[in-house]
Order: structure tokens, then C-alpha cells, then sequence
């Protein structure tokens, strides 16, 4: 069985799409990076895919009349590279319907919090203001709307007296660049399975622990 024939896109630095990279280096790895493509010409992300080794594309959004003539393409070379999963890693485009269900459970994207808490924009601020004591982020498989998808895999970090957004976000953005390889190895070996908008993991290992922040003794 061969390495699965994963895409990347992105929109500007890709820092957790190197971290994807840096996994499928490994000689064990379950997948490999065949492509990544982004929307932005300049994306920082690209000089690094192509230092990595990896080939590139660019498919600028403003060059196109509309969403769907621009996604057929996303998808036309998608299908050229014989990519079977897409990761959004920093891709700051909203994808239509037609092209999530064209790559139904075949698109998986991370977000820097715990969903369903805190979609969309300025979630480490959100965090903050609501007064939680966890944050983290999820990987899950895209659907139609926004930040949804059944979850594969979710990290978390705890929320300190002194956070700011800025330090909350590095702390977070730490566990993503741990929590995308995991969950992209999960799919690679044919560990994941959805069922009922559920994902299932074959094999999972129950932990049986509780976190609490703060952690005082009483």
C-alpha cells in the first residue's frame, strides 16, 4: 500500500503546513506531500514547500470571475497530482459547497480552538473575554458550513492568569503543529472511520484523566 497523496493549501507563512511536512520526512511516515498550492502569489509558504522539496502552485483567487471557475481549477489540479486529501492549513478562502462535497471526508482542515466553542475569527481574544480555563485546537473533516465537520483529533492547553492573544495563540498554535501530523498519520493508516457524522478511531486508547485548571490542592 502506498503513502497516501496529500495536498496543502495555504494562503500566507504555512507554518503548520511545515510541520505536516517535517512529519511525511520521516521514512516511516503513512502519507506524503505531493503538492502545495495556494491563492496568494507571495505566500511566505511556498518558498518553504519548495526548500522542503515539494512541488507548488499558485491559483490566484483575483484572477478569476467567480468562486466556482476558481475552485473548478483548485480542483482540476488537485485530480492532476492524484491528490486523495486535501489539508487546509492557513487557506484563507471560504469553499463552496460543490467543491467541499466534491472532496467529502477527503478535506480536512485545523482550527485554533476547541469546537464546536469559538468559530470563526478572533477566537483567542473570545477565549479570553468568556473566561474559559482550556483553549486548544481541533482537526476535523470539512462540511458546508463554517468550522464544522466530524472531529478527528482535538489538543488542549490551558489558559494562564497573564495570557494574552498573543501568548494564548503561541501556546495553541504549539499544539497544532503536534495535533495536524497526528491526525493526518490517523488517516494515512486507515485509523479513521466516519460514521453517522461521528469519526471513529480504530484502536483508540481510552484515557482516563482529568485536567484541571487551576490545579490547587484542597
Amino acid at each position: 500500500m502506498g503513502r497516501l497523496k496529500t495536498a496543502i493549501l495555504i494562503s500566507g507563512r504555512g507554518s503548520n503546513m511545515q510541520a505536516l511536512i517535517d512529519y511525511c520526512s520521516t521514512t516511516d511516515a503513512a502519507a506524503e506531500i505531493k503538492l502545495v498550492l495556494s491563492n496568494v502569489p507571495d505566500a511566505v509558504g511556498l518558498r518553504r514547500a519548495s526548500e522542503a522539496g515539494v512541488s507548488t502552485e499558485v491559483i490566484n483567487h483575483k484572477l478569476y470571475p467567480d468562486r466556482e471557475t476558481f475552485e473548478n481549477l483548485l480542483t482540476k489540479t488537485l485530480k492532476s497530482h492524484k491528490i486523495e486529501l486535501v489539508c487546509l492549513a492557513g487557506f484563507m478562502r471560504l469553499l463552496t459547497g460543490s467543491f467541499v462535497n466534491c472532496w467529502r471526508d477527503k478535506l480536512i482542515n485545523i482550527h485554533p480552538s476547541l469546537l464546536p466553542a469559538f468559530k470563526g475569527i478572533n477566537t483567542h481574544k473570545r477565549a479570553l473575554e468568556a473566561g474559559v480555563r482550556f483553549s486548544g485546537c481541533t482537526v476535523h473533516f470539512v462540511r458546508t458550513k463554517m468550522d464544522s465537520g466530524p472531529i478527528i483529533m482535538q489538543a488542549a492547553v490551558p489558559i494562564l492568569p497573564d495570557d494574552n492573544p498573543d501568548i494564548l495563540a503561541a501556546r495553541v498554535l504549539a499544539a497544532e503543529h503536534r495535533c495536524y501530523p497526528h491526525a493526518l498519520s490517523l488517516i494515512a493508516r486507515g485509523k479513521t472511520q466516519v460514521v453517522n457524522e461521528k469519526v471513529l478511531i480504530e484502536g483508540n486508547e481510552i484515557v482516563d484523566t482529568v485536567l484541571f485548571n487551576p490545579n490547587e490542592k484542597i
